[in-house]
């Protein structure tokens, strides 16, 4: 048995754009972004980085992520690797890599009127399974 699996936690870095297929099916994607951070060792100088990451969900979780999901929002993940080639307007190859999402936590603040009563709020959804007959 092999394993596909992929975890995140970061922040939304776009809205997510919800699309209605012909078939019925509803996807939404949306980019996470997260930092990683770590000290030079020679100057103990502090660096980071950045990386952004397409999350692609179909159906009732993207549904959740359009609705509930804005630009700044923190969020945990949880889904497989899923890798594409299509060919460009210019006739080159293309390849993305996306994260096909199937369970979502929201992490966020809840709205308060002191900051000593500032809790997690932590909201959790996941995807339908989607069953793919062999051919």
């Amino acid at each position: 048995m092999d394993l596909n699996r992929v975890t995140l936690i970061g922040h939304a870095s776009s809205s997510p754009e919800r699309k209605q297929l012909e078939t019925g099916s509803a996807v939404t994607k949306v980019n996470l972004a997260t930092n990683y951070a770590w000290k030079v060792a020679d100057t103990n100088e502090r660096k980071e980085k950045v990386d952004f990451h397409t999350v692609i969900a179909w159906n009732k979780l993207g549904d959740r992520i359009a609705q509930y999901i804005k630009k700044g929002d923190r969020m945990y993940i949880e889904g497989r690797i899923d890798y594409r080639t299509f060919t460009g307007k210019d006739g080159t190859a293309k390849y993305v890599t996306d994260v096909v999402a199937d369970k979502l936590i929201m992490l966020g603040k809840k709205p308060t009127t002191t900051p000593k009563q500032e809790k997690e709020e932590v909201v959790t959804v996941e995807a339908d399974p989607i069953v793919v007959p062999f051919a």
